[in-house]
């Protein structure tokens, strides 16, 4: 008899790419996946997957069924959510993907009164900065921070995200504050390494690029918020990596007459698996705690260097 769990393992491991990464992703051992992959094949009497030393990858029975079997579990878990929310809870999987930085320092804070008040909910967070795909990687739902490109994504807007240009006061004081944009293309800068070495900035006409001189490139935001901290040189970060640090004076905004480039925070989902119940009430949970304007854009009176007219 072809059972539910066999199912599941050969759709984790279809979709990610091997028998380790689809362990982890099930929090199972990997002798348990091979199993059940094993008892699935035995129950249909094909093989799915051809396996080598290298790789694994679908046979033709496998690819034909694989349509089926992301079907058959998708309709078991909508029915069990259905069945669920008849009883007034939320319950099941949910599987979340975020940047390491964002993912730290708010969204696990936020989760957590969340999956207090629904305690059914079993939620698998994992924090990367790459772009992951999130259908083939099996995940609900990603947060991200700007643009979604993505037209198999439905993106849903959790939170506005400003960037703001950072130093520390001891640096300030040593090199002085850039009041406009060429004055901010001699300075060291500490860069983000993902997102290449420009700085976006609105103007009358358009946007404004600046190219900086490094200082550092590294590809996380906590780093880089640490690095001008220590001094290091001037970073464009996210309010939400650095207003602790400019309410309490370690950081200063700089004001060089114009806007750097903003952005926004969406939690996405695949556009063919529709908004499930559960992912409806993370949203508005999510949304109500960050608030409108989000908590961490409220910029300090009095931490401003730059320009004076």
């Amino acid at each position: 008899m072809m059972k539910l769990d066999g199912i599941a393992a050969f759709a984790a491991v279809a979709e990610s790419g091997s028998i380790s990464a689809a362990a982890i992703r099930m929090a199972l051992s990997k002798s348990v996946v091979s199993d059940r992959l094993a008892e699935l094949e035995r129950a249909l009497g094909t093989r799915l997957l051809q396996r080598t030393t290298r790789r694994l990858s679908l046979t033709e029975d496998g690819a034909a069924f694989l349509v089926r079997a992301q079907r058959m579990l998708r309709e078991t878990e909508a029915a069990m959510a259905e069945l669920a929310e008849r009883r007034g809870t939320l319950a099941g999987p949910l599987r979340l993907s975020a940047p390491v930085s964002f993912g730290t320092l708010h969204l696990g804070p936020a989760l957590y009164p969340f999956l207090a008040a629904h305690p059914g909910i079993e939620l698998a967070l994992e924090l990367e900065d790459r772009f992951v795909d999130v259908a083939a990687d099996g995940y609900d739902a990603v947060l991200r921070h700007g643009p979604i490109r993505d037209d198999r994504l439905v993106a849903r807007r959790l939170a506005a995200s400003r960037r703001l240009l950072v130093a520390a006061p001891a640096h300030l004081a040593r090199h002085g504050a850039p009041g406009s944009l060429p004055e901010l293309g001699q300075g060291r800068a500490i860069l983000y390494a993902n997102r290449g070495n420009d700085w976006t900035f609105a103007g009358p006409e358009g946007a404004v690029v600046v190219r900086p001189r490094a200082a550092l490139r590294v590809n996380n935001g906590i780093v880089m918020r640490d690095a001008a901290l220590a001094g290091l040189g001037i970073a464009l970060l996210p309010a939400f990596l650095v207003h602790d640090a400019l309410h309490d004076g370690r950081l200063s905004a700089l004001d060089v007459g114009h806007e750097a480039e903003g952005a926004d925070i969406y939690l996405a989902h695949p556009r063919q698996r529709g908004p499930s119940a559960k992912l409806d009430a993370l949203v508005a949970s999510l949304r109500r705690t960050f608030g409108d304007p989000p908590y961490w854009d409220v910029l300090p009176p009095g931490r401003t260097h730059g320009r004076c007219d």
